[in-house]
């Protein structure tokens, strides 16, 4: 144990009980927010196993960005398809043994990166070139992307040019899921890389990035075309309708 892995420690359960604590208070907002009208985007579904197949297709594939622009559609489904890979990859930090289809992926996971790095690249190029995306982009919308972009850089530069004791880093992972805090390598480069991962724990639960349970919530999504079936009523509504 070190200084510098106690502060890291620190550093890391803080950002974890924020991330946590932030999706759980926001995820209850949008589970009790009332949604009073039938609004389901057309054509939509008219059953519930249809809604769940919409939305699996609009999570997994974008359906709905695809229709509107091939462009952002393509480089949002490379960043996230590249990012999944990624994470996948990074799971052996915390496990041993390491599970087979982790194992599986190492190869792709590594090449990911590059791809994951275009992607943000091209989706922040857009707020900059397209004259209505740059219009309505705010300074919080870059600064994600910076985050994003930085996070990816430093893990694809500890990769290929300068890098660090992966044997130390898992233990280290391993120690802070057994509350066994190991000491942490002084790489400048993994300390960036680590201190910029735990900047984006505590700010997701506050930025755009809440699109990723917010979509699950979205009646323009979740919705069955049904109105004249069944008569719909928000929670509150239905109390006061008795």
């Amino acid at each position: 144990m070190n200084a510098l892995g106690i502060a890291y420690a620190v550093l890391f359960y803080a950002a974890m009980a924020i991330l946590v604590v932030g999706l759980g208070v926001k995820i209850r907002a949008y589970a009790r927010t009332p949604a009073p009208l039938k609004i389901p985007t057309t054509p939509a579904p008219t059953t519930r196993s249809g809604v769940a197949l919409r939305m699996a297709r609009e999570v997994l594939f974008f359906e709905s960005l695809f229709k509107s622009n091939k462009w952002t559609w393509g480089l949002g489904l490379m960043f996230h398809g590249a990012l999944a890979l990624v994470l996948m990859r990074h799971l052996r930090y915390f496990q041993e043994p390491v599970w087979t289809p982790v194992t599986w992926v190492q190869f792709a996971g590594t090449y990911a990166g590059f791809a994951m790095v275009a992607g943000l690249a091209g989706l922040w190029a857009r707020r900059f070139l397209v004259d209505r995306v740059r219009y309505i982009s705010t300074p919080s919308d870059h600064l994600h992307l910076a985050l994003l972009l930085a996070i990816g850089l430093s893990g694809l530069g500890m990769r290929f040019v300068a890098h660090t004791d992966i044997v130390a880093v898992k233990a280290y992972m391993l120690g802070l899921m057994r509350l066994s805090i190991q000491p942490l390598p002084a790489d400048p480069a993994l300390l960036v890389h680590l201190a910029l991962v735990a900047l984006l724990m505590i700010v997701f639960p506050i930025s755009k990035l809440l699109h990723a349970p917010g979509v699950f919530f979205s009646p323009t999504r979740n919705q069955a075309d049904d109105p004249r079936e069944a008569r719909h009523l928000a929670g509150w509504a239905a109390a006061l309708d008795k």
